[in-house]
């Protein structure tokens, strides 16, 4: 049987349509292979967010192509975001690419590398909302941890973002399909759950007139085996206080959120479409920690967008310093093709975008630091990732640090421990944006 090898770039939104293809491929006898060399047609899913993202993918499909050579390859397929966003210019400017296959056509995914395999080779678009989000999926990570995607596309349109256009509007699963999978994935011994969707806070209101993400993390709570629920893309002006209650109030929800807030002025956040002002910002943040202390708060931010001038830098910069983020990313400004703010006037150049996203970390590393150093002392739960050989302790996260993005717990442990299970550490030293710790 035909070997069939995957690379997923881009987002965990991603990720899992790619471990639903893993599935669909499975189900139709192909042998999935994590060796290229050995592949007999290699699946490049993509992400087309950014010009980086968009670099990396080609990067990805380059390395991929030379497996025509130097292995067994007969086809390479790109599929996701590159795929959807740039339709037929994929095969027309990358001609080691045989076929592109859009979002809508993911279902298809089993016939169309068949037909591959074959030589035939035919490019595959279909509509945004035939991609099937309850297709069953083969897990690409660790058996302990994984995604619940609650949610297809987006309706906020902020100006700077190409992903309604190229995801479509918002498409949200019934609160049972949801829980169904979860239920499932927590039955195959998954215990920590990452919540995601272009926006879980709009989640439901297309189908259910109203959002419905407390709703669906009640029921999500009550699932047995679950450990941990993490909630990730919560938008500022969707935080309700009964969201903040229930996360005060469930155990099984970690005490952290994600908010991508982009940037703090008013007149940027208007050109950006983005609800809010610096003042609702600082009042958001305020509620969030007095009504839960211990919380963790995440943010991205934007640097350099078309009109951003020194003296708004300077109150972003300002808000970063007395806002004192727990998590903080920050991005230069991206003119991405076909969005609105690419077409804006006054466009920032470069070199400034750079440097204003570098002063804008050099802060929050400062701000990171000294947070780091007040948890000395602190007992934290870890969930243990890994043996570092070379420093000779064990690895994991506490519930302050979401998958893949945030830092590490390494810890010295009294006795062999298990990958995947929870054990209590007591924090004794800062490693930049990392902690070090002993197992209690």
């Amino acid at each position: 049987m035909a070997k069939i090898s995957m690379v997923s770039l881009g987002c965990p939104k991603n990720q899992v349509d790619a471990e639903m293809m893993l599935h669909l491929l499975k189900e139709a006898g192909f042998e999935l292979s994590s060796e290229e060399a050995k592949a007999d047609a290699i699946i490049i899913n993509t992400c087309g967010f950014i010009e980086e993202a968009k670099k990396e993918a080609i990067e990805n499909i380059l390395e991929a192509a030379r497996y025509k050579t130097e292995g067994n390859c007969k086809a390479i397929i790109v599929t996701g975001c590159l795929a959807e966003r740039y339709k037929d210019d994929v095969t027309e400017e990358i001609p080691e690419v045989d076929v592109c296959v859009g979002i809508g056509k993911n279902k298809d995914i089993a016939e169309i590398v068949k037909n591959a395999l074959n030589g035939k080779f035919g490019n595959a678009f279909g509509q945004k909302y035939e991609l099937n989000l309850n297709t069953p999926r083969i897990l690409g990570g660790v058996p302990y941890s994984t995604y619940l995607k609650i949610s297809d596309g987006c309706d906020n349109c902020c100006t700077y973002c190409a992903i309604p256009k190229i995801r479509g509007r918002m498409r949200s699963r019934t609160i049972e399909e949801c829980v169904n999978e979860a239920r499932k994935l927590a039955e195959s011994g998954v215990k920590e759950l990452t919540v995601i969707a272009q926006d879980t806070t709009a989640y439901g209101t297309d189908i259910y007139g109203e959002p419905k993400l407390c709703e669906l993390l009640k029921e999500l709570c009550k699932i047995e085996g679950l450990h941990w629920i993490r909630t990730l893309y919560t938008y500022p002006e969707r935080i309700s206080g009964e969201l903040l209650d229930l996360i005060k109030k469930e155990k099984k929800l970690v005490k952290y959120l994600d908010i991508p807030i982009q940037h703090s002025n008013s007149e940027i956040l208007r050109k950006m479409n983005r609800k809010g002002d610096n003042k609702s910002l600082r009042e958001l943040i305020n509620r969030i920690r007095t009504k839960i202390p211990e919380i963790t708060i995440r943010t991205t931010l934007i640097t350099g967008f078309p009109g951003e001038t020194e003296e708004q830098f300077c109150e972003l910069h300002e808000f970063v310093s007395e806002m004192e983020f727990d998590r903080l990313g920050c991005f230069p400004y991206s003119a991405e093709e076909d969005t609105v703010a690419a077409n804006m006037p006054d466009q920032i150049d470069e070199q400034t975008k750079v440097d204003r996203m570098e002063h804008i970390m050099e802060t929050q590393m400062t701000v990171s630091a000294n947070k780091n150093k007040k948890k000395c002392g602190e007992t934290v739960e870890v969930l243990i990732e890994g043996y570092d050989d070379y420093i000779k302790c064990y690895f994991g996260r506490s519930e302050a640090d979401a998958p893949e993005i945030d830092g590490k717990v390494f810890f010295i442990a009294k006795r062999p421990l298990k990958i995947g299970d929870f054990v209590k550490v007591k924090i004794f030293d800062t490693i930049e944006y990392d902690l070090m710790g002993e197992q209690i």
